[in-house]
């Protein structure tokens, strides 16, 4: 098997558990994706998953799953997926060796 999409922290996969522990039945999982936006060009999208759908990969790691749309596997290739809680927020946080840029909110980044 090629490398693994992404890898998620510890942080990430306690995370994932807990918002799955009190999704709807149908969720199956998160998926996570890149949609075109942001002062950068794309940012990172998640959602629960209710389903696999055709040509997704399918991360199962640290007990969660973590479904990747298909068209944001060439973007994320290679990315760690953490968390992060700080004073006044916390968010999923994505390593990604694959940006040049992003922007000054963090919000969006951009791929050359």
């Amino acid at each position: 098997m090629s490398e693994q999409v992404i890898k998620l922290s510890d942080n990430a996969a306690k995370r994932i558990k807990l918002i799955m522990s009190k999704a709807e039945q149908s969720a199956v999982g998160v998926r996570v994706g890149v949609k075109s936006g942001g002062c950068a060009g794309m940012s990172y999208v998640m959602e629960y998953a209710k389903e696999v759908k055709p040509n997704e990969e399918v991360i199962e790691e640290k007990g969660v799953k973590v479904f990747i749309d298909p068209k944001a596997i060439i973007y994320l290739l290679g990315t760690e997926m953490d968390y992060k809680k700080e004073k006044f927020s916390s968010q999923f946080v994505f390593k990604n060796p694959n940006e040049t840029e992003r922007c000054g909110c963090g919000e969006s980044f951009k791929i050359a």
